[in-house]
């Protein structure tokens, strides 16, 4: 391949500034994805079979964003697919926005951790209108530290605030910890919304408003599902359900392409493929994502969670690749370039780099610039008439993704994309990227520990 190959469509634009990983290099992982039967496996995910094969479960976020009608045609088929899948808001959603404009809220309290947190805040700070709100403050509680949910709820009043509290099993420690607070001190459960895949551990709490999503859809994919709509029934504009449609249509046209568009498959193929090289040949195990939107700044720590937690894996004893996710860290890019960046340009560690752009941001151009020049400062370098301490290392491989403005279907796509990035990477790696037996261990034995030391 070229030092810049290129993909673009009517939403994104893609470079990849380096000239090492080859077109003929892309041709051998080809034919080794070929070997994995990466074809019959992406078929397989998009159609609702088993993929998860630790835990015997399909991996269900892709039915979430297909067209109704699409999903209608699976009902009447009598798959496994849920019926009530089809319109996200329900009656218990319904019944709780009831509650809301009945008690005149003013604010809306999320607890929720890892994907039940990422997520809905990613769509709030993206497609709505961030923390505060015309209508609603909109606050996120995330751990089990008494002194977040007092610093959050100090200044609201119990009977203007609500809660909606997102857990796929209820039985996270954080979130119940939290929970626990949270009625103490509203002292009202008419008040609180469950949005859970395990209904029956939400009962023991007397929730007066439940809603369920799928258990096969993982908590770092739940973005899809009900778990972000509630949060952006409440905090996106008027229009909301257009929106998070929009969200939704994204990913949809995202997956039609992985299975029909060669140019895409091309695309999103030559990410994980050049991701997997760079780490497992050129011992480049570490990756920033960065993110020169400020509506889109916590895409890199949504992105972080959804490669670590997928791709964090033992090796496969049968891979000829024995080094699986990167290490993934970023964020805000104007920020980073205050503090990190010294190390990504003259440091001695071995990076790649992902850069988001907006270049259709009307507010700050600058921000564009910045990241389009940092962008050619870490694949080329500087050294030209320059003081040995002035020399810029270069040589960074860097992924570079540019919006001509930014809308629902465009940050849609972009996730789905990068879910068939950590996806054909898994296939690559032979390895599953829907378990978490990691994270669960965590849980495990801090619970082994709580009842030692007691």
């Amino acid at each position: 391949m070229p030092e810049t190959y290129t993909y673009e469509n009517n939403i994104l634009r893609y470079e990849f500034r380096n000239n090492d990983f080859t077109n003929d290099l892309y041709k051998e992982f080809d034919h080794k994805a070929t070997k994995l039967g990466l074809n019959s496996k992406i078929d397989d995910l998009l159609s609702g079979k088993v993929v998860n094969l630790t835990e015997n479960q399909a991996a269900f976020h892709p039915k979430y964003r297909k067209n109704k009608g699409f999903i209608n045609e699976f009902i009447k088929s009598n798959t496994d697919f849920a019926s009530d899948t089809v319109f996200l808001k329900d009656e218990a959603l319904n019944n709780f926005a009831n509650e809301v404009a009945k008690s005149n809220a003013e604010n809306i309290v999320s607890l929720g951790i890892g994907g039940s947190y990422e997520g809905p805040k990613l769509l709030i700070e993206s497609l709505g209108h961030g923390e505060v709100l015309s209508t609603y403050k909109h606050y996120f509680i995330t751990g089990s530290d008494r002194i977040e949910l007092d610093e959050k709820l100090k200044k609201l009043d119990p009977k203007k605030t609500v809660f909606i509290v997102s857990s796929k099993s209820f039985t996270t420690d954080e979130t119940i910890e939290s929970l626990k607070d949270a009625i103490h001190w509203s002292g009202d459960m008419n008040k609180f919304i469950a949005i859970t895949a395990n209904k029956k551990e939400a009962q023991k709490f007397n929730f007066k408003h439940i809603t369920e999503f799928d258990s096969e859809i993982g908590g770092r994919y739940s973005i899809w599902s009900r778990i972000s709509f509630a949060a952006a029934f409440f905090a996106m504009p008027a229009n909301h359900e257009n929106t998070f449609d929009n969200f939704c249509l994204g990913g949809s046209i995202a997956d039609s392409y992985l299975s029909d568009d060669e140019d895409y498959q091309k695309f999103v193929k030559m990410l994980a493929f050049s991701d997997i090289w760079f780490h497992n040949v050129k011992e480049k195990n570490t990756r920033a994502i960065l993110s020169y939107d400020w509506k889109l700044r916590s895409l890199p720590n949504y992105f972080q969670q959804l490669e670590m937690e997928s791709l964090g894996k033992r090796p496969n004893k049968n891979s000829e690749f024995k080094k699986t996710g990167q290490i993934i860290f970023g964020g805000y890019g104007p920020t980073a370039q205050h503090s990190y960046f010294q190390l990504l340009h003259q440091g001695t560690q071995n990076i790649c780099a992902d850069i988001i752009l907006n270049k259709e941001n009307k507010y700050n151009g600058l921000a564009y610039s910045q990241g389009i020049t940092q962008a050619r400062l870490l694949s080329e370098g500087a050294s030209t008439l320059l003081k040995d301490e002035e020399i810029i290392n270069g040589n960074v491989p860097v992924n570079l993704f540019i919006f001509d403005g930014i809308d629902a279907k465009k940050l849609g796509f972009l996730i789905a994309t990068w879910e068939h990035r950590v996806f054909i990477t898994s296939v690559m790696l032979q390895i599953n990227p829907f378990d978490q037996f990691g994270v669960n261990a965590g849980k495990i034995y801090t619970k082994k520990y709580q009842a030692d030391k007691g």
